[in-house]
């Protein structure tokens, strides 16, 4: 059970949930302590550069879409690193609203 568990759960439900990441990753996109909005999402629908809560190698985070290839994702931070590639059913949410 990882930081993100409840809101995962709350997604695959159908429900918008929000919560106040913390950490430096992202920072640039989203500072730590804001306001997070994250709503369900079809894959399908994801771009390049969309923020996505997501599980990497049984990791949670809250970070970017770096690459699409087919049904794939690359997922990294704001800073750089890369955290892997994982599939569609490893993508929970899209984040809507920063604040």
């Amino acid at each position: 059970m990882g930081w993100a568990s409840h809101y995962i759960a709350g997604l695959t439900q159908g429900e918008a949930v929000q919560f106040r990441p913390r950490g430096n990753s992202m920072q640039g996109k989203i500072e730590s302590g804001q306001l997070c909005t994250v709503e369900p999402i079809d894959p399908a629908t994801l771009t390049v550069g969309d923020i996505v809560l997501c599980k990497v190698n049984g990791r949670e985070y809250l970070h970017l879409v770096k690459a699409i290839q087919g049904s794939r994702f690359q997922i990294g931070n704001n800073r750089g690193r890369i955290n892997g590639w994982i599939s569609a059913s490893s993508i929970f949410g899209k984040c809507v609203r920063v604040e």
